[in-house]
């Protein structure tokens, strides 16, 4: 075989390698697993600004998005950016934001995901003291840091088609890595 043959082929199998790496990053980044990025302070202090998660894709096709999940979803008025959210309220269920307390189906919701003097006020769509349905195949969210977050009380409730995913892992910075378990109620 000659030199020119031997290099040609060479560099067809790195090209080969590359293609079927790429191939295989396409299929894992559209239906398995994608990186997203915390912007901002609405999940502090469980999530800080600039952390990295990996969002798992295939949960919710299994299953039903489930209270205490943090999930991606599409940005309900600008859908080419992603927000995190944990899920607080389900389909079918009533909530009531009141006394600085979430309530689902008119009992106490207990947050010890966040500090206990936060307060979580109404906002312009989901008001103080006032029962709110949540609509079919829709999911009242809030950050953990309410004060600084834009959320269901803000815009209302995230549409099952708008989530993403779930958050599975957080990769960045290093000493938090970890697997994001989901908070009991």
């Amino acid at each position: 075989m000659s030199f020119f043959k031997r290099v040609g082929n060479f560099f067809l199998d790195i090209i080969e390698a590359f293609v079927m790496a790429m191939a295989l990053f396409v299929v894992i980044y559209l239906f398995l697993f994608q990186p997203h990025q915390v912007k901002g302070k609405s999940m502090y202090p469980n999530f800080h600004d600039k952390d990295y998660l990996l969002t798992d894709k295939i949960s919710y096709r299994m299953g039903e998005p489930a209270r205490g999940d943090i999930i991606i979803f599409k940005a309900p008025k600008n859908e080419d950016f992603d927000y995190i959210k944990r899920i607080l309220g389900l389909p079918g269920e009533t909530i009531r934001i009141s006394d600085c307390h979430v309530y689902i189906n008119n009992s106490l919701l207990e947050e010890n995901y966040i500090p206990s003097n936060h307060c979580t006020q109404g906002g312009h769509f989901w008001q103080t003291d006032q029962n709110i349905p949540i609509p079919e195949e829709n999911y009242f969210v809030l950050g953990d840091n309410r004060e600084f977050s834009s959320d269901s009380r803000e815009w209302g409730t995230v549409p099952i088609e708008n989530i993403v995913g779930k958050a599975s892992l957080r990769y960045w910075p290093i000493k938090d890595w970890g697997f994001i378990r989901k908070t009991e109620y």
